[in-house]
C-alpha cells in the first residue's frame, strides 16, 4: 500500500511541475518588420543574435522573405525567454553577404534593432537589445547607406 501511495504523490508533484517545466521551456516567435523597402528585389535575410553571437557570422536565430516594397515582414521561429539583438540586410543578388562598396561601406540596405545608430562604427548590443517573453514583434527601418540608382 505504501508503494502506491508513493507512487501516486510521485505522480502529483509530476503533474504539478510540468506546467511550470513547459513554460521554462517555451519558443517564441519574433515577427522583423522591416521598412523603407525601396526595390522588390532578392531576399531580406534576418538574424536575432545573443550578446556572445551580435555582428558575427554564427547567429543562432535566421530567417528570410522576398523582399516586398516598402514593407516586408520576417517571423524568426524558436526563440527562449532573453535578451537578443537583430540585424537585417537586403541581399539583392542573393549571395548571402552584405555586398560592400568603396571604404567597406555596405551597399546593399542594413538595419538593426531599436533601429540603433551606425556611426562610423557598427552600433553596439546594447543600442540594439530587446527582450523576448512571449511572441514578440520589432520594427527596423532599413538603410540605404549608398545612395540607390
Amino acid at each position: 500500500m505504501r508503494m502506491k501511495l508513493r507512487l501516486a504523490g510521485a505522480a502529483m508533484l509530476m503533474a504539478a511541475l510540468l506546467p511550470q517545466a513547459a513554460a521554462a521551456q517555451a519558443l517564441f516567435p519574433v515577427e522583423v518588420v522591416v521598412t523603407n523597402v525601396k526595390k522588390a528585389v532578392g531576399t531580406m535575410r534576418v538574424a536575432i543574435c545573443t550578446r556572445q553571437t551580435f555582428l558575427k557570422d554564427c547567429a543562432p536565430y535566421e530567417a528570410n522573405a522576398p523582399a516586398r516594397v516598402p514593407t516586408t515582414t520576417v517571423v524568426v521561429n524558436g526563440l527562449p525567454p532573453g535578451e537578443y539583438a537583430a540585424q537585417v540586410f537586403q541581399d539583392e543578388n542573393d549571395n548571402h553577404e552584405v555586398d560592400r562598396g568603396l571604404l567597406g561601406v555596405p551597399r546593399e540596405g542594413i538595419g538593426f534593432s531599436n533601429d540603433a545608430p551606425i556611426k562610423m562604427a557598427s552600433p553596439k548590443f546594447n543600442d540594439a537589445a530587446f527582450q523576448v517573453s512571449g511572441p514578440t514583434s520589432i520594427r527596423i527601418t532599413l538603410r540605404h547607406m549608398i545612395k540607390l540608382p
